[in-house]
Order: C-alpha cells, then sequence, then structure tokens
C-alpha cells in the first residue's frame, strides 16, 4: 500500500532497529544472563545472535521484496489469504493491553530510582511518555529515526566510558573453554536473553518508508541487529567483571557501577540513558501499531482511520494507538494488575507472530532463504513451549480472532522469490 512518505535512509533504519532490540532489556538482561550462566553468557550471545540470524534473514527478504506498513500482518495475507493477514494483525494489536503498559512501568521506573515517585506520580509519567510518543509520530518517521539514533549512541557511548573507566580489556575476558561450558546454563540464559531480540516484527512495518527499501531496508536490519547484539555482549562483560549481578537486582547492577565508577553525581546520566532506551522501544511498537491500523483500515477507504495527515503521517490511526494505550495505563493503575505476568503473556504472543512470518516465508520463497525459513519455525516453535502454559494466551487469541474476524477479498496474489 502506498501513501506513507519514504524518508529513511540506511542509518536512520539501523538507529530504529538497534534502540528497538536494546529497550528495555539493555540495562537488566545482561545481568540476568549472568545469573543463570556466569561466564557461560560469554559464549550465550555469540551463539543467540547465530541462532535468530535465520529468522532476521527471513524478515529482511520479505522486507525486501514486499515493502508494506502492514509489516507480518502483510506477509501472512500474501502467502495464506487475507482471513490469516487481518488474525495477524489483529493478534499483533493485542499486545498493546498486555506488554505496552509494562514497557511504559519499566520506563518510568528510572525516574522512580532517580526522583522516588510513587504511585500517581509514576502513572502521569507514564501519561507524559505516551503525549511524548503521540508529537514524535505527527513528525514522522525520519524524526523518530533521527532521535533513535542519537538515543543508540548514547547507550554505545555509556558502555565505552564504562569499558575505559574500568579498565576492561579484551585481553582480560575471562571465556570459559568450552568443554567447560554448561548446556543447561546456557539453555537457561538464551531463554532469558531471547527476548532481546523481540523487535524485528515491529520494524518490519516501517520497510515501505525507505527511499530505497530493496537496498537498505535488509542493511539496515542485520546491521542493526549485530549492533544490539554487541551491545548486550560488552554490557554483559562489564556486570561479569565488576561481580555486582550476585548482591544487585538484575536491573539495578548497572547503575550501581556507573555510580561506583563516575560517583553518585553520574546516576542521572545513566537512569536517562535507560528511561530513553525504554522511551525508542515504545516508540517504535506505537508507530508500527499505528501503521498496522492504518493498513486495514485501508479496505474502508472513508474510515478516518485510512486518512493520512498532511505529512503523510496516519495520524488518526496513531490517535487511536495512544488512546488505547491510555485506558489500558489507567485500568492497570486502577486495578494493581501484575506486570510481570503481563509481559510473560505478550511474549508468547511475539513468539506465535514470529512463526507465522517464518511459514509465511516457507510459503512466498525459495531455495537458501526456504531453508531459513523452516530453520525459523523450528526455533519459534520451541521457543513457544518455554512460556509453557502461558503460551495458551497467545494461542486461545488466535483461535478466537480465526473464529470471529469475517473474511475480507483482497486483490492482491502471493509472488514467489529465489
Amino acid at each position: 500500500m502506498g501513501g506513507l512518505k519514504q524518508e529513511l535512509g540506511l542509518a536512520q533504519g539501523i538507529g530504529l532497529l538497534s534502540t528497538s532490540l536494546l529497550g528495555t532489556g539493555v540495562f537488566a538482561v545482561p545481568a540476568l544472563a549472568a545469573v543463570a550462566a556466569g561466564h557461560s553468557s560469554l559464549w550465550a550471545w555469540p551463539l543467540l545472535i547465530a541462532l535468530v540470524f535465520p529468522v532476521a534473514i527471513v524478515f529482511a527478504v520479505l522486507g525486501r521484496h514486499f515493502p508494506s506498513a502492514g509489516g507480518v500482518a502483510h506477509f501472512v495475507g500474501m502467502a495464506f489469504g487475507p482471513r490469516l493477514e487481518r488474525v495477524t494483525g489483529w493478534l499483533f494489536l493485542s499486545v498493546i493491553p498486555v506488554g505496552l503498559p509494562a514497557a511504559l512501568h519499566i520506563a518510568v521506573g528510572f525516574w522512580q530510582g532517580m526522583f522516588g515517585w510513587q504511585g500517581s506520580q509514576l502513572l502521569i509519567t507514564e501519561l507524559g511518555t505516551l503525549a511524548l510518543i503521540w508529537f514524535l509520530g505527527t513528525r514522522g518517521a525520519g524524526s523518530s529515526a533521527n532521535l533513535q539514533s542519537i538515543i543508540a549512541l548514547l547507550i554505545v557511548a555509556l558502555i565505552v566510558a564504562i569499558w575505559w573507566r574500568g579498565g576492561i580489556h579484551f585481553a582480560d575476558i575471562p571465556f570459559p573453554p568450552l568443554p567447560q561450558v554448561s548446556l543447561s546454563e546456557m539453555s537457561s540464559s538464551l531463554a532469558v536473553m531471547f527476548w532481546c531480540f523481540v523487535g524485528l516484527e515491529a520494524f518490519a512495518h516501517l520497510a515501505s518508508e525507505f527511499k530505497n527499501p530493496e537496498r537498505d531496508f535488509p542493511r539496515a536490519l542485520m546491521i542493526g541487529l549485530l549492533l544490539a547484539g554487541s551491545v548486550y555482549w560488552g554490557c554483559t562483560v562489564v556486570v561479569l567483571h565488576f561481580d555486582l549481578w550476585r548482591d544487585q537486582g538484575a536491573a539495578a547492577s548497572l547503575p550501581v557501577i556507573v555510580v561506583e565508577l563516575f560517583g553518585k553525581q553520574a546516576l542521572w546520566i545513566a537512569c536517562t540513558i535507560g528511561y530513553l532506551a525504554c522511551f525508542a522501544s515504545l516508540n517504535i511498537y506505537i508507530q508500527s501499531f499505528a501503521r498496522l491500523v492504518w493498513s486495514q483500515a485501508m479496505y474502508k477507504p472513508d474510515s478516518a482511520l485510512a486518512r493520512l495527515s498532511g505529512r503523510q503521517i496516519p495520524q488518526h490511526a496513531l490517535s487511536a494507538v495512544i488512546l488505547c494505550c491510555i485506558v489500558c495505563t489507567l485500568a492497570i493503575y486502577a486495578f494493581s494488575i501484575n506486570l510481570d505476568t503481563l509481559i510473560i503473556y505478550a511474549n508468547g504472543i511475539f513468539i506465535t507472530i514470529y512463526l507465522l512470518c517464518m511459514l509465511a516465508g516457507c510459503r512466498l520463497l525459495k531455495g537458501r532463504y526456504k531453508a531459513l525459513a523452516i530453520v525459523g519455525s523450528v526455533l519459534c516453535l520451541l521457543l513457544l513451549v518455554v512460556p509453557g502454559w502461558k503460551s495458551l494466551y497467545a494461542i486461545f487469541m488466535l483461535a478466537a480472532l480465526w473464529f470471529f474476524l469475517p473474511k475480507r477479498r483482497i486483490s492482491a496474489s502471493p509472488s514467489v522469490h529465489s
């Protein structure tokens, strides 16, 4: 579907994807990986990147050949028809009530760490964050990309500064010999670390807004993936080097290291960068949701959700998504809903969406790309088992949407690429 302004370049795409992947996990996950596997987690990150690469390549190839604001739903529709396309789109949107409020809470937690805010103060900060995302979204994808590129540079600069001030050198990194690496510990850490690479599905919705999607979208995806993986590995080296993760909470270990190296006055820097990382992840997801809503509404051209603003932005769709986020945030605050449980439910939905994308790749692609899609499908099926019975939420949502959403007729037909 046309209409959206094509304004993204390679560097902007790298900034968008890398910050999407870093997001809420950059401070917490390296310490959690260290708790799960100790120094073996230094090997776990390269292994995880190797496992995620087939999935990322399939996303890149599909986005290159079929750039669309519909993202994964569009790929699935081309492969399996309009009914499953709508189901996939609504399945992705079902993350809003269970995932975004939890991510918002993690983001404002950094302000709580700095100022000790509680209750209504945090709620006001969450609503203010949503207002900022709405404003940024009305300026266009280029504005979001420019801001998130700056955030990515700040995150990298913080890790480099910690390495420099802490006297960390590559020669001193204690890689355990491979025969001594525990497979059970590696499996436990990989299960925790995989969630760092949830974000590819959101990035797919921006493929049509690249100036040259066939060239720059796959490059941005792969380079952004490697950059985010390198940052996570660098953070893991830091938490292992200072050995504070045994006594500190997972999210607190990196800020504590910053204070230890640079003094208490540097805490606000760490907390600000942590908040901005979370903000970037929230921003790309909300902008992606808006584009998905707009692409689905195109079936009813008279709908307000199908209209673009003068800047070629789906502003009405963005406002609808933000309003839904506000309602869900207020409801969770009013009823004191457990956010940890919500995150696990959202994870099941993300894996299901990844699985549907890989299955679409099996149908649409040929040759080595089809083989990678098959490998990705097997990986996603294995990951769907990890959350256990909580994956049933995603399966229930998928079944409910399949039975209750009406069919639609579309003119597009699948294409095959080798």
